[in-house]
């Protein structure tokens, strides 16, 4: 590894976040992870931990990557090969002159010079920061003007529609690359520069707070926020990626999640690479049979998915699962919002097994709650704090923010301080500094803990109903209403009475072979009350072809809500399309 000009990413001024995490390179709790990786003389380079140190132990052989291409066909890349791959990737930033420091964007879909893009960005001591494929040009543009972009990795088709237009309006763009044998004038096509690159690359000595990836969030209001994420992360990633989701070596591996989203990188490209598995990575979009089949014949044993995902599989219903051999899964996980305790229920009849719920966040960049391997599973909780983590339940009391205890309802929070924790938001510090209060980080969601350690998740602090003196949380009213059986989705928001302060209505979209009707309307509105009392069931049900969603599968309350009562609907750059 090798010392190279050092650019900041962040502006000057900026604190980096690690005065929260001082001396954490020396606690205790990451002995265990400081064994999973190499790390040389004081320097810590993602890279080098996912692929580099397993060739070196004799490991090149190992399939890392088998790639399963939309239209058919596969390849497989070992991890020597990913290696050389990533080496060739930093000679040709190097040769244009970028180095340390530099922000590079991805924009592609799941092909194998995405991954490629992303370690050999890191390798070469840049800072990865990867878009969904999908996002249109305005989301685009304001992500890469905010990480002050110098490198864009796309496609000739996706710059042509989506970039072109105003290229030459971001001045920190130095360079376009361009996946395949040709590129528009101004670009570089990939292909050809890759082949006469050598695939001999020392790695950049970066140090364990050198930043490392930018991952956006979107915020309710104003633009979408750039959580930075430093190398030491990987500490976290080999870890939690073996406790959590059971990676060993050789195991296969799919994550369904896209790298464009935090859960894709973290979780389908370092982790699984430094726990040296066999990942699977599918170009195509999702197919029940597809994925179904993809299962048996890959023989997957470790499965990371979503609950939307999920539901469509429930949709399907155990007939369409019928056909196939699930016995090679081992462990199931699911993480983007919480899983419903239906579905749960569901996985472990049809596959065998249950689905095991996490909990994390873009800003926490790993996984904070899981129910591990070992743990008894009870459907609807996301499991116990990650060995090293400490969670509590928090309320302002006093002036001061207190833990509370079993069953009270407060916000999520952790002790700052385990390795993957984002270190700034880009030019934002002020936003930053306001999650970290008396000692603790607040995640801005509600839950509440049982009298066994088991976290429950309610809903997002600013989603909580307050009716007649009741705090509502919007995901058991939509467990509630997803165990009936013509529902396929649930979306719940408060609406302002004048009588209870707030009154709990629902937006839902039906399974097949059922239609909206009245009858349907109040049949669904009588479970509820069954299940939940009049107290919390809906007063109101409306009926919706499609809920609004981030492109990541998460139902957008806050936006149901700002489209209820006529309020500026904030940020919606990773709103997919939809029909409401």
């Amino acid at each position: 590894m090798h010392d190279s000009n050092t650019r900041a990413i962040a502006p000057a001024g900026e604190s980096s976040g690690s005065d929260r995490l001082a001396g954490n390179s020396k606690d205790d709790n990451w002995a265990e992870a400081r064994g999973m990786i190499d790390g040389l003389d004081g320097a810590l380079n993602m890279a080098h931990e996912a692929l580099d140190r397993h060739v070196i132990a004799g490991h090149g052989e190992q399939v890392a990557l088998r790639w399963l291409g939309k239209a058919g066909g596969s390849r497989d890349l070992t991890y020597s090969e990913m290696a050389s791959l990533a080496a060739q990737f930093s000679n040709v930033l190097a040769s244009h002159g970028l180095g340390k420091g530099d922000s590079l964007f991805a924009l592609m879909g799941r092909v194998p010079e995405l991954y490629a893009c992303a370690l050999g960005t890191l390798k070469a001591g840049l800072v990865f920061s990867p878009l969904f494929s999908a996002f249109g040009p305005e989301p685009i543009r304001t992500r890469m003007e905010i990480g002050s972009a110098k490198v864009l990795v796309t496609t000739a088709s996706i710059y042509k529609r989506k970039i072109a237009a105003w290229r030459h309006e971001i001045p920190s763009l130095e360079l376009v690359l361009i996946a395949g044998e040709e590129a528009p004038e101004g670009c570089v096509a990939l292909g050809p520069a890759l082949r006469a690159a050598s695939p001999e690359f020392e790695t950049v000595r970066t140090k364990p707070e050198d930043p490392a990836l930018i991952h956006f969030t979107s915020g309710t209001t104003g633009k979408p926020k750039g959580a930075v994420h430093v190398h030491n992360a990987v500490l976290y990633h080999a870890f939690s990626g073996r406790k959590a989701l059971g990676l060993t070596p050789g195991t296969i591996y799919w994550c369904t999640a896209d790298p464009g989203w935090v859960t894709g990188t973290s979780y389908g490209i370092i982790s699984p690479l430094v726990n040296r598995v066999t990942m699977i990575v599918d170009e195509a979009e999702f197919d029940i049979d597809r994925w179904y089949g993809t299962i048996q014949r890959e023989k997957v044993e470790s499965w990371y998915s979503a609950p939307t995902a999920i539901r469509m599989m429930m949709r399907a219903g155990a007939k369409a699962a019928k056909p196939y051999d699930f016995s090679s899964l081992r462990f199931l996980a699911s993480v983007g919002e919480p899983l419903n305790p239906e579905a749960v229920v569901w996985s472990g009849k049809v596959f065998g097994q249950p689905f095991h719920d996490n909990w994390w966040q873009t800003e926490t960049g790993g996984i904070m709650i899981a129910n591990l391997p070992d743990m008894e599973v009870r459907p609807g909780s996301m499991g116990k704090p990650m060995p090293g983590i400490e969670a509590g339940i928090v309320a302002r009391k006093d002036g001061i923010l207190s833990d509370l205890g079993p069953k009270e309802i407060g916000e999520l929070a952790l002790r700052p301080g385990w390795p993957s924790m984002m270190r700034s938001y880009l030019h934002e510090q002020a936003r930053y500094d306001k999650c970290f209060v008396d000692g603790w980080y607040l995640s801005g969601d509600l839950a509440m803990r049982d009298e066994d350690g088991y976290f429950w998740f309610v809903g997002r602090a600013d989603d909580l109903i307050k009716s007649s003196g009741h705090l509502i949380g919007p995901f058991e009213v939509e467990s509630a209403l997803i165990e009936h059986p013509a529902v396929a989705e649930a979306g719940v928001i408060g609406v302002p009475d004048e009588t209870a302060g707030e009154v709990v209505k629902a937006y839902v979209t039906l399974n097949p072979d059922f239609e909206w009707s009245d009858d349907l309307e109040r049949d669904i509105r009588g479970h509820a009350r069954k299940k939940l009392g009049p107290a919390v069931a809906p007063r109101e049900i409306l009926f919706r072809n499609t809920l609004p969603k981030t492109r990541s599968g998460k139902i957008m309350r806050r936006l149901l809500k700002a489209r209820e009562l006529g309020l500026p609907e904030g940020d919606i750059s990773t709103l997919e399309t939809d029909e409401t």
